[in-house]
């Protein structure tokens, strides 16, 4: 499978230099630095996240995107997931387009309803109308880049009549993924749109969303759409060895995820439950071989075209993140695209 593709997602968290915690427009300038590394060892993809909340700074992702078409070629550009919800999708769509122009045709989106919900109060939208902003959005975002003129009308912004953005997007618009959680409906409505389907898979045993992954298939058939591309999307660093891999992620990881858990009432990141996400659950940590082998084993269990990895985490130090980019794009990569042509039982 040497078309298995490869992507990094950041969510602009601020990183450590040393002792020093860098400045937000320090972190803002080492993304763009990391978009160029990603590109040299040979990646696929380079995607930002979409927050709004202390340590994160990847609130304004399409400038990032267009600053990262500036210092690279080849690697596409892209969003680890765009909350529609809350945009405004012809906003959206002039801001994609002109990355696109900017990029030479190397921007897409993962399009999503948002699980860090921040940006529903500091733009004055609802959470009551979660749902329904999203459907309408979605169906507008859709025809804007899939019609040359638009006439819409909804609940959710003025209508437009027989309307025409500029600068305009490629035919058939830019490619757009549709971010899933876990929800059989977001599934659904993919497949009617036909688009392809990025898995967010942050925790528990992955295979968990095969019934998601029939589901799709089942539904891009019903509704006479072709097949589509699966990815997933999920946390992890890598290190020359196991152990190096295992102790870093833990250091900077459980407080993270220790404050989430007092916020949404998740469960505690204890040791154990650590070292399980990691042998069989969402946590790819460890070496390129421990990484590689994960990843293919998830590829083949949920019949995934591309693995995305979320490699920066609050407060990781600069120096770790790019050790795991070189090796993700260098031993990694090679290594899964290795395995993937043996047969299974070989894996």
């Amino acid at each position: 499978m040497n078309d298995f593709g490869f992507g990094l997602n950041s969510f602009g968290e601020v990183a450590t230099d040393g002792a020093r915690e860098l400045t937000d427009a320090e972190t803002v300038r080492l993304l763009v630095d990391e978009a160029r590394l990603a590109e040299s060892v040979g990646l696929d993809v380079f995607s930002v996240g979409e927050h709004y909340r202390e340590g994160h700074n990847d609130s304004a992702t399409p400038v990032l995107l267009a600053a990262m078409a500036t210092v690279t070629s080849r690697i596409k550009l892209g969003t680890t997931v765009t909350v529609l919800s809350t945009n405004d999708p012809v906003r959206l769509y002039h801001e994609f387009s002109t990355v696109d122009a900017v990029s030479n045709g190397r921007a897409q989106l993962v399009l999503g309803r948002a699980s860090a919900t921040e940006s529903f109060p500091l733009f004055g939208y609802n959470l009551a109308d979660y749902e329904q902003l999203f459907d309408e959005k979605l169906d507008l975002f859709m025809r804007l880049q899939r019609e040359d003129r638009v006439t819409w009308s909804g609940t959710t912004r003025s209508p437009l009549v027989n309307q025409r953005l500029h600068p305009q997007m490629r035919p058939g618009g830019i490619p757009t993924w549709i971010g899933v959680g876990g929800s059989p409906d977001s599934v659904v409505r993919a497949a009617r749109y036909g688009l392809p389907l990025m898995l967010a898979i942050i925790g528990g045993r992955p295979q968990r969303f095969a019934r998601l992954v029939e589901l799709y298939h089942v539904a891009l058939k019903q509704f006479g759409n072709p097949v589509q591309p699966i990815g997933m999307h999920s946390l992890g660093l890598i290190a020359e060895s196991d152990e190096e891999a295992v102790e870093t992620w833990w250091k900077y990881w459980q407080p993270v995820v220790a404050q989430i858990a007092a916020e949404r009432g998740f469960y505690k990141p204890d040791r154990e439950r650590y070292l399980a996400e990691i042998d069989g659950g969402a946590l790819f940590v460890g070496s390129p071989d421990t990484v590689a082998r994960k990843i293919a084993l998830m590829a083949r269990d949920l019949r995934l075209n591309r693995f995305d990895l979320k490699y920066d985490i609050m407060h990781l130090p600069r120096a770790a993140r790019a050790r795991t980019i070189e090796l993700f794009g260098r031993a990694v990569a090679p290594r899964v695209r290795q395995l993937l042509t043996q047969e299974p039982s070989h894996v």
